[in-house]
C-alpha cells in the first residue's frame, strides 16, 4: 500500500519535471515592450511570414510584391525590407506593427538588399538593368540608379558606409560605389561568377566567391585593387565571416566541403568535408561555431571552429537553405526550401537527461519555396497592434 501510495506521489512529479525539461521553451522574459521576430520571404506565395520569437508562433502572413527574395532589416528604426524579383519593387514593413507601409519601386530583377549602417539608405541590386538603385529610407523613394556590370547579384554596404561592393554575375567584374558621391568609382575585373561578399569589420578588404572559378577573390578598397585569387572547393556559393574578421569560410556546394581563409595575410589554411551540397553558414558572435546548411544531406553541421571539426549533425526538412541566429545566440533558424518550412534548433547546456548540446526543438511551416530570414529585435516605440 505505501509502495502504491509513494508511486502515486511521484509519478505525477516525474511527468510535471520531464514536462518542463522537454517542453518548447521561449525566449527568456526581457520586458513587456521587447520584440523579436523572424520575417522570412515565401518566393511562390508573394508573402513574408512573421514568427514570433518569443512564442515560437507565426503571427503574421504578410501579402507583398510577386516573387519576394531578400530581405534586410534597418539597424537605426524598426523597419524590414522585403525584395520582389517579379514586380521590381522593395516592399516596406513596419515591424511594430507587422504590416506593409510603404512599396518602392526599383528595376528589373531585383534579388537582394542592403542597408547603410545609419539605417538612412539601402542598396539593391538590379539584375536585369545592369544597375544598382539607392534608396532614401528617410523618404521612401529612389535617390539614384547607377549603372554597373552586368547581371549584378548583390549589393553589400561596408561597416564604415562609404563603399558598396557591387558583384557583377554576367561580366566577371566588381563594382565600388562612392557612397558619399553616389558615383561608381572603380570596376574591378576578378573570377568567374562572382557571387556572395565579405567586407571586414575595419571596411578595407572585400572577399567575393566566385562560383563557377572555384575560387575567392581579395579586393584592397582603399586602393581598389585585387590582390589575390584564392583558389578554395568546387562551386564556392556563399561566405560566412567571422564577426572579428579573422577567417573567412565559404560553402563549397561542388565538393561538400567549407574551406576556411585567413584574411590577413590572404591564405587558405585547410578545406573540410562538411555534409551534401553546402549552401549557406552563419558563425556564432562568440566566433566559436560554425553552422551550415547542407542543402544535400536534409540537416544542419554543426562545426567547432577552435578545434576544427564537426560535432553536430542535426537533420531538418528537405532542401536547408538560408539560416541565422536569434538575439540571445540560443536558437537557429533555418530555412527549409523543399518543403517550406523553418526549423528550429535550440542549443544548451548538455545534463544527464538530454546529453546533448543541440536538439531540434520545433518545425513551424511558413510558405512555399522560403528564401531568405532576417531576425530584428527592439523596444516598442508606440502602444501594440491587437494580436501582438
Amino acid at each position: 500500500m505505501r509502495k502504491f501510495l509513494l508511486l502515486a506521489v511521484l509519478l505525477p512529479l516525474l511527468a510535471a519535471g520531464g514536462w518542463w525539461y522537454f517542453h518548447e521553451r521561449s525566449l527568456p522574459a526581457t520586458g513587456p515592450l521587447y520584440r523579436e521576430y523572424a520575417y522570412i520571404t515565401n518566393g511562390k506565395s508573394n508573402t513574408v511570414t512573421v514568427i514570433d520569437l518569443r512564442s515560437f508562433r507565426p503571427v503574421r502572413n504578410l501579402q507583398v510584391g510577386s516573387e519576394p527574395t531578400g530581405i534586410a532589416a534597418n539597424p537605426r528604426r524598426n523597419e524590414i525590407y522585403a525584395v520582389n524579383a517579379g514586380s521590381n519593387n522593395v516592399s516596406v514593413i513596419d515591424a511594430e506593427q507587422n504590416k506593409v507601409v510603404a512599396t518602392i519601386g526599383v528595376n528589373g530583377r531585383p534579388y537582394f538588399i542592403d542597408v547603410a549602417p545609419d539605417g538612412h539608405r539601402a542598396y539593391v541590386a538590379n539584375s536585369g538593368s545592369a544597375n544598382v538603385s539607392v534608396l532614401d529610407l528617410d523618404r521612401r523613394t529612389v535617390a539614384a540608379t547607377l549603372r554597373v556590370g552586368s547581371g549584378p547579384g548583390l549589393a553589400r554596404v561596408s561597416p564604415d558606409g562609404l563603399t558598396v561592393v557591387v558583384s557583377n554575375r554576367a561580366d566577371n567584374t566588381v563594382s565600388l560605389i562612392d557612397t558619399t558621391r553616389l558615383v561608381v568609382r572603380s570596376t574591378i575585373a576578378v573570377c568567374l561568377n562572382p557571387e556572395d561578399i565579405a567586407i571586414l569589420p575595419d571596411s578595407k578588404k572585400s572577399f567575393i566567391s566566385c562560383s563557377s572559378a572555384g575560387q575567392v577573390a581579395s579586393i584592397d578598397l582603399k586602393r581598389d585593387k585585387l590582390l589575390t585569387l584564392l583558389d578554395v572547393g568546387k562551386s564556392p556559393v556563399s561566405l560566412a565571416l567571422k564577426p572579428d574578421g579573422g577567417e573567412l569560410i565559404t560553402c563549397n556546394f561542388g565538393s561538400d566541403s567549407i574551406s576556411i581563409i585567413e584574411s590577413t595575410p590572404n591564405e587558405v589554411l585547410s578545406s573540410q568535408l562538411i555534409g551534401a551540397q553546402p549552401v549557406r553558414a552563419v558563425v556564432s558572435l562568440d566566433n566559436s561555431r560554425l553552422y551550415v546548411s547542407n542543402f544535400g544531406a536534409n540537416s544542419v553541421a554543426v562545426y567547432d571552429i577552435d578545434i576544427g571539426k564537426v560535432i553536430a549533425i542535426i537533420p531538418v526538412g528537405t532542401h536547408p537553405d538560408a539560416l541565422t541566429l536569434s538575439q540571445s545566440q540560443n536558437f537557429l533558424l533555418v530555412l527549409d526550401s523543399g518543403s517550406g518550412d523553418v526549423a528550429i534548433i535550440q542549443k544548451r547546456k548538455p545534463n544527464k537527461l538530454e546529453p546533448s548540446e543541440y536538439a531540434l526543438l520545433t518545425i513551424i511551416p511558413v510558405g512555399m519555396q522560403p528564401n531568405q530570414i532576417v531576425v530584428k529585435s527592439f523596444l516598442l516605440t508606440k502602444p501594440a497592434a491587437d494580436g501582438r
